[in-house]
């Protein structure tokens, strides 16, 4: 890349490039003050005349004065509605207003109405994918950072991951707790850094300007084989930085498995004020964010082409494997949390999910012991997808939600909670024989009857025509031929 080359060779040009990286971090403050976990109003437009003018401070040279007068009149006109009220209109309109600005400001080919379209293509497309190579050309004009860059990711990782385990774990959280006097870890939140990430990538195209003439540029192609280690990834996953990541991951996860195995399959006693329940539905979704974390590391080792060394391939199956465990663990937690609170499609969804998770980690092991391309990891990974989704799409998961929730509710003497008749209703005909099981169960609930009336019209109605005919109705309406109501249903 050109600009890295130059960006290396002179010191005066990183001396500029820290500068802008001061002002995108003082950026990022005023967004976390401004922006997160904020009811937007006001907050949006002023974050954005700042945006401009920080892009300005940073790019001074690049300045049009000629056209200066313009782009603020199209920044306060964009800035109107926004301060008017906060709309997804007038949101939209503040970030044309805010790119069509800056582009008016700085890139002496900004011209005519296609002006928005321009900046929006580098700005917010093309932009945000620049922050790491640029750190990366920064940091490696200093030599003193080579050893920072061996380490950043490892580091880096490892707190993602402790953050997110703190999420799904309350004894890891416990311990993070007693740590720091002021209970840092109790307001721990995952979103925080995530929202971090994505704002400093979407502030970097603004502070570093790189307007690109189209027609003269032109792309490398895409090596989805991975024959070819991107110049990007390598420098930064080299030998001694994969290494060291995954030995500190191998050990936090070893932890946390650990932990599963005493609480959640040893049934070990829990902290004080937490069930079962809540430990297994709160670590579901983390653990399963920390394994698709995982998975991108392990894809971006590979594809750096570190999965030769000796030491690295066992230490890659060793994590790998406890990745399928955590997604055992999370199907478990998963599974705990149904038999408490019944089925829902939303938790059927999840655990299909977590299996496809699981199946992913394993090709992803499979790629590495049969020395395939990445091409064949995407392709094995979409056929696994497509034959989940078509499966899914013969399984009749209404009847199944509806017969679980009834046959496993507190009324049928199990241990999972009150049946829930709007969710029965909200499944449509395919729950009737459920209903019916529960008009018995029930026999004095006055509510049933008319859900099961209500979905019996509309049966009798979805099979008066053939335009309308299915076969899993037909199946349903010569269940309820053979069933009259004043039979039992079962």
């Amino acid at each position: 890349m050109k600009g890295s080359a130059e960006l290396t060779a002179s010191p005066e040009a990183s001396e500029s490039m820290w500068h802008k990286f001061i002002i995108a971090i003082g950026l990022l403050g005023l967004a976390d003050i401004l922006l997160y976990d904020q009811t937007l109003g006001l907050s949006f437009p002023i974050f954005a005349a700042a945006l401009f003018a920080a892009s300005l401070l940073a790019n001074h040279d690049r300045i049009h004065r000629p056209r200066a007068i313009l782009a603020n009149i199209v920044l306060v006109a964009g800035l109107l509605p926004a301060i008017e009220d906060l709309t997804t209109l007038s949101v939209l309109i503040v970030v044309l207003g805010t790119i069509s600005a800056v582009a008016l400001s700085t890139d002496p080919a900004a011209e005519g109405l296609l002006v928005p379209l321009s900046a929006a293509r580098q700005l917010l497309l093309i932009g945000p994918f620049q922050l790491i190579p640029d750190t990366l050309a920064t940091l490696r004009a200093n030599d003193f950072t080579r050893i920072v860059l061996t380490w950043s990711i490892p580091l880096a990782l490892s707190l993602v991951f402790i953050l997110l385990f703190a999420a799904a774990n309350p004894v890891i959280e416990q311990w993070l707790d007693e740590l720091h006097p002021q209970h840092i870890a109790s307001s721990l939140s995952v979103g925080r850094p995530i929202f971090w990430l994505l704002m400093v990538s979407l502030i970097w195209p603004f502070i570093n300007l790189r307007w690109r003439q189209r027609g003269k540029t032109q792309r490398p192609p895409i090596d989805l084989d991975g024959d070819q280690a991107p110049s990007v990834v390598s420098p930064l996953l080299n030998q001694q930085t994969v290494v060291r990541s995954l030995i500190l991951f191998n050990l936090l996860f070893a932890i946390q498995t650990a932990l599963d195995g005493v609480y959640l399959w040893g049934h070990a006693a829990l902290p004080n004020g937490m069930t079962y329940a809540t430990y297994a539905h709160r670590g579901a979704y983390p653990l399963i964010a920390t394994a698709l974390l995982a998975a991108a590391f392990v894809i971006a080792a590979v594809r750096s082409g570190q999965e030769g060394s000796r030491l690295i391939r066992p230490l890659v199956y060793l994590w790998v494997g406890q990745n399928v465990m955590l997604v055992v663990s999370s199907i478990q937690r998963v599974h705990i949390y149904i038999e408490s609170y019944l089925l829902t499609q939303w938790r059927i969804a999840a655990l299909i999910w977590m299996a496809l998770v699981a199946v992913g980690l394993i090709l992803i092991m499979a790629r590495i012991i049969l020395e395939k391309p990445n091409a064949w990891l995407v392709r094995m990974n979409l056929l696994a997808l497509a034959a989940t989704l078509y499966g899914c799409a013969l399984v009749n998961f209404n009847g199944l939600i509806a017969d679980y929730s009834v046959t496993n509710s507190r009324e049928a003497g199990r241990s999972g909670s009150a049946i829930d008749r709007d969710y029965l209703s909200s499944l449509g005909t395919q729950a009737l024989p459920a209903v019916r099981r529960a008009m018995l169960l029930l026999p004095q609930d006055a509510g049933l009857p008319r859900i099961h009336d209500r979905l019996l019209d509309q049966q009798v109605a979805e099979m008066a025509s053939w335009r309308s005919w299915s076969f899993r109705g037909w199946r349903l309406q010569r269940y309820l031929d053979r069933h009259p109501l004043t039979q039992n249903p079962s």
